[in-house]
């Protein structure tokens, strides 16, 4: 990091936007070789195997589209006005005029721990929250700095993405339950064995099936995890680029993790959509492995170091 000069804002955001796309790639062989294995299990033959997943992909479409005001109203956050928050809204006015975005609903919630989010489909449909702490705990540039992390997600289509990728870890989770609970019971194991003409080479195939349904969920949390810590990154490097002053964004980081406050409407689904990570928790490296957010420290050092 250090001597690497101006050119290392534009160089996180290709290195994050690349790291990005390879993990997306990883997730989706994931969730082919879920669904490859799913038919396994019940004995379909391999070329109809995707189509244990067309339920899924309903059932994925509705929680696309309901998991914005779900996220809000469990969040607690409420509707602010131009003339409820005046500062705030020409904050997010003037960075949306330099961002090139369009202006997204404001909400609050009336929490005194300092932080922030984004959530919604896309720039057209876009929702930036604050927390009343926030709000009075930061200066003009650190509060600047946390917006443009948050218009940043927006612009990058990370509230999009990282939607996409929550529904499919549930949905591979719930999948994986459903088929565990019926091969308890027996499903698939005859018609399995009868369309591949039994044998130890059906059973090995049918037992390594097996084996990828039970890991799958964990596999696409690990990836899940992996996506949002890169798009952490790429937030506070696109951030820092809009503002043109990375020092508000890391004096903000250092003021949001270091307040004492617990921040009560955060639970482990929203979690992720934060700032900053609102759930303390200790550190190690298997703390680091399943967090939604990279160490903070690291984000702090980058920032300083553009």
């Amino acid at each position: 990091m250090q001597g690497s000069g101006p050119v290392l804002v534009y160089d996180r955001i290709g290195s994050n936007r690349r790291s990005s796309l390879l993990l997306m790639l990883l997730f989706f062989l994931l969730v082919g070789g879920f669904a490859t294995a799913i038919g396994i299990v019940l004995g379909l033959p391999y070329v109809f195997t995707p189509i244990v997943l067309v339920p899924v992909a309903i059932f994925a479409l509705f929680s696309y589209y309901a998991s914005t005001r779900i996220t809000l109203a469990i969040s607690g956050a409420h509707q602010v006005t131009k003339e409820e928050e005046p500062e705030l809204f020409r904050t997010v006015e003037n960075l949306c005029i330099g961002a090139g975005l369009p202006m997204p609903q404001v909400y609050v919630i009336e929490d005194s721990a300092p932080n922030a989010f984004a959530t919604g489909r896309d720039s057209q449909h876009a929702y930036v929250v604050v927390t009343r702490g926030l709000l009075q705990k930061l200066d003009h540039l650190e509060l600047e700095g946390v917006i443009a992390h948050e218009l940043s997600h927006i612009g990058n289509y990370d509230i999009r993405l990282m939607t996409i990728v929550v529904v499919l870890v549930g949905l591979v989770a719930l999948m994986a339950d459903l088929m565990l609970r019926l091969t308890y019971f027996g499903a698939g194991r005859r018609s399995s064995n009868r369309g591949r003409g039994g044998g130890s080479a059906a059973l090995i195939i049918y037992a390594l099936a097996l084996l990828g349904i039970i890991l799958a969920p964990l596999a696409a949390q690990l990836i899940r995890f992996a996506i949002s810590r890169q798009r952490e990154l790429l937030a506070d490097a696109s951030g820092a680029l809009l503002t043109r002053y990375p020092e508000g964004l890391a004096r903000a980081l250092e003021k949001i993790a270091a307040d004492p406050d617990p921040l009560e409407a955060a639970n482990k689904a929203t979690a992720h959509l934060y700032i900053v990570n609102p759930l303390h928790e200790h550190k190690s490296f298997l703390n680091n492995l399943f967090s939604t957010h990279p160490p903070i420290e690291k984000r702090i050092a980058l920032l300083r170091a553009m």
